[in-house]
């Protein structure tokens, strides 16, 4: 069996703390089962499919800036494919089935399960996916969906029909009569009291089901040039071009408890811990969670209902019954995101100003992990200088290699080739200046350390 998560999302739901490149699936604020940690949404989930006993290899598919947070918090235990453009699911599914047939080498008769990221459940979740799979081998249905009990009815969530009423049994496949994606409230209520299930966002399907889905819009030899001609998937989900139009579909029910932590109430419902960072209270606090990411202080005195959240990429104060809104308010607010999950480790942006003249300076704090590299490269539009503030690594400069620790201090002027790599945790400050500070501006190349 092979799973494929699909890992996106704009990061404006929980902002400030997510943004472009750490949607929220990657901040590590869940309590961890029988441990003191936390952990983050991919992270839970990828530990419940190993502890469920799913015999399954895991592909991510994600977008190219949230690449780098996947392989942060996963490492090797998956397997990554990265949309060259952010489109929608059935473009990102097709590419990621793609890869499973090019690079994997899988037949075109193994079972294939596409799932969220992010749901927050239990074991029993897994246990309905065991009988999707298994449905899709042993019955004539080609796509198995995963259904769950409304509990309102809800303008955001797909609608399943059954064929006949559910009792409280699972384990049943149940032949789908009509399946509708994100109806009006109104119409959800008269589905749900036909009998209709949530669309979980869980599929099953064979293989081969896929590839031909994306043989209608390009046919190649090799993964590299379904990567290279992705634009000519359509950009829609696959909700809409293979859920609603497929006539040969069934459902498993999943009864058990899930929930979407896709607003701050809802994510908060299920922390034990209120208060994050450097954070203080008068204890009359109720029903007040605060994140706090910035080095400041925050005071929280008396405060009921709130959610407050503090990063480098801004502060919100919310109702938490108000929180449901910020995507709206946030997507106004864009910009570079300030903080990153990399795969050599993190960065935060400390302080960025333009003068008059269109000059500007960019200054960072980056931490490498040790054994970490960040690529051999050179920049074309600015100079930075490295301040070294802990840590021991060693650097390269034109080929020239030299170690580096605290008090260091490394001037890197435009077109000088340099990389750096971590032999303990390796922290430093980056001020980049100059007229065009963007992250594109890097041209890479090959090294060995």
């Amino acid at each position: 069996m092979q799973i494929i998560l699909l890992s996106g999302g704009s990061g404006t739901r929980l902002w400030p703390l997510s943004n472009d490149a750490r949607s929220k699936q990657f901040l590590r604020v869940l309590p961890k089962e029988g441990s003191p940690e936390t952990e983050s949404m991919v992270q839970r989930v990828t530990r419940q499919i190993n502890e469920s006993g799913i015999n399954a290899d895991i592909t991510v598919a994600t977008s190219l800036a949230q690449k780098d947070s996947v392989t942060s918090q996963l490492g090797d235990r998956v397997n990554i494919v990265t949309e060259p453009s952010r489109r929608h699911t059935f473009p990102a599914i097709c590419l990621a089935c793609e890869y499973l047939a090019k690079v994997k080498g899988c037949n075109e008769d193994e079972t294939v399960i596409v799932m969220p990221c992010d749901p927050f459940t239990g074991k029993g979740y897994y246990r309905a996916i065991e009988l999707m799979a298994e449905s899709i081998q042993n019955s004539e249905c080609k796509l198995a969906l995963m259904g769950v009990k409304p509990t309102y009815p809800s303008a955001k969530y797909g609608y399943i029909l059954p064929e006949k009423p559910l009792n409280e049994e699972e384990g049943q496949l149940l032949k789908v009569v009509k399946f509708t994606e994100k109806p009006s409230v109104s119409e959800a209520e008269r589905l749900i009291s036909e009998g209709a299930l949530w669309n979980a966002g869980v599929f099953a399907f064979k293989l081969g089901y896929l590839l031909s889905m994306s043989a209608r819009y390009q046919q190649h030899d090799s993964y590299e040039e379904y990567v290279k001609n992705y634009e000519s998937y359509p950009s829609t989900s696959f909700d809409y071009e293979v859920a609603e139009k497929e006539k040969s579909e069934g459902v498993v029910p999943f009864n058990g408890y899930w929930k979407d932590l896709g607003t701050w109430n809802t994510l908060t419902d299920e922390l034990k811990i209120t208060e994050y960072g450097n954070v203080t209270t008068d204890g009359t606090a109720s029903n007040t969670h605060i994140f706090n990411e910035l080095n400041i202080p925050i005071l929280v005195l008396g405060t009921e209902n709130l959610v407050i959240a503090a990063s480098p990429d801004g502060i919100i104060v919310s109702e938490k019954s108000k929180s449901e809104n910020v995507k709206h308010y946030a997507s106004h607010l864009k910009s570079r995101p300030m903080y990153e999950e990399r795969r050599w480790g993190t960065y935060k942006v400390i302080d960025h100003v333009e003068f008059p003249d269109k000059f500007s300076a960019l200054t960072k704090q980056l931490t490498l992990n040790p054994g970490a590299s960040i690529s051999y490269q050179r920049h074309s539009c600015r100079d930075e200088v490295w301040t070294f503030i802990d840590g021991e690594g060693e650097i390269v400069l034109d080929g020239e290699r030299k170690p580096v620790k605290r008090g260091d201090v490394i001037n890197i002027p435009k077109g000088q080739m340099h990389a750096l790599r971590a032999i303990t945790s390796l922290t430093f400050i980056e001020v980049q200046h100059g007229s065009n500070l963007i992250e594109e501006d890097i041209e890479r190349f090959p090294f060995e350390w």
